[in-house]
C-alpha cells in the first residue's frame, strides 16, 4: 500500500524548524559569548532540559489512546479536545516535539557548549581539545540519559502528560 506524503506538511515543518532555529541560536549567540560562565551553563540545561521535555511529549503523544479524551469531550473537560487531535495528528506532533524541538536543542546546546569550552580554556589555561570533549560528553550524557528517563515515564503516563500538555495548550488556543 503506498502512502501520500503530505507536502504541504513538509514544506510548513520545515519552515517552522528554520524559524525557531534560528530565533534559539540568535539568542544563544548573543547571550552565552557574553554573560558570566554560570549563566552559560544554566542556559546550555535550559535547552537539555527543553528537549528532553519536548521529547517527552512526543513519546506520550505517540503512544497514548484517545479513548478516555472523548468521555471527558463529551463532559467539555478543558484540553480534551486538543488532546484528542493531538492523538490524531500524532505523527505531526511526535514529529514537531521530538525532531524540530529536540533536535534544534541539541544543536543549539552543542553549540552553546562550545562557547563554554572556550571560556574554560581560557579561564583555567587549558587546552581547548580537553575542555570541548569534556563538556560535548557532558551534554551528551545529559540529554542522552535525560531522554531515557524521559522515554520511560512518557510510556508509563502518556494519556496524563498529553492531558497537562493540551491543557496547557487550549489555554493558549483560545
Amino acid at each position: 500500500m503506498k502512502q501520500k506524503i503530505d507536502k504541504k506538511w513538509i514544506v510548513t515543518i520545515t519552515t517552522i524548524a528554520f524559524a525557531i532555529s534560528l530565533l534559539l541560536s540568535l539568542i544563544s549567540e548573543l547571550i552565552i559569548p557574553n554573560v558570566f560562565i554560570v549563566i552559560s551553563i544554566i542556559l546550555v540545561l535550559v535547552f537539555i532540559f527543553l528537549g528532553i521535555i519536548f521529547d517527552i511529549i512526543g513519546v506520550a503523544v505517540s503512544t497514548s489512546d484517545d479513548k478516555s479524551f472523548h468521555s471527558m469531550a463529551a463532559q467539555k473537560v478543558m484540553g480534551s479536545k486538543t488532546a484528542i487531535n493531538f492523538i490524531k495528528n500524532k505523527e505531526k506532533v511526535s514529529s514537531f516535539c521530538n525532531d524540530v524541538i529536540g533536535d534544534i536543542c541539541g544543536v543549539i546546546s552543542g553549540s552553546c557548549g562550545l562557547s563554554i569550552a572556550i571560556k574554560l580554556s581560557n579561564i583555567l589555561n587549558i587546552n581547548p581539545i580537553i575542555t570541548t570533549v569534556l563538556i560535548t560528553s557532558i551534554i551528551s550524557a545529559l540529554t542522552i540519559g535525560g531522554k531515557a528517563i524521559g522515554k520511560t515515564y512518557a510510556v508509563t503516563k502518556n494519556n496524563q502528560i498529553v492531558y497537562k500538555t493540551a491543557k496547557i495548550m487550549s489555554i493558549f488556543s483560545k
